[in-house]
């Protein structure tokens, strides 16, 4: 899944998606979906906004509980 398919399968232009996702401007989208800026660089925490953004809230916290809120996520996020 790319953030642009997602983004069009939901009907989406840049601009909505960007309101949707705290801190996205509809450029940076632009440049995501143009591979401007490798979405791989991106930080979970944007990855997770996205996932929140497409509908995918459950999704988010769960990945959220799991590595970041708990005890074995924060050990395994200080060690990098």
């Amino acid at each position: 899944m790319s953030i642009k398919s997602e983004r069009v399968r939901k009907g989406l232009t840049q601009q909505q998606l960007a309101d949707k996702v705290p801190s996205m401007t509809r450029g940076r989208i632009a440049a995501y979906e143009t591979g401007a800026i490798d979405v791989g660089n991106m930080t979970l925490d944007m990855a997770l906004r996205f996932l929140e953004a497409f509908g995918r809230k459950a999704l988010a916290r769960q990945v959220r509980a799991v590595l970041i809120e708990s005890p074995e996520g924060s050990k395994e996020n200080d060690a990098k």
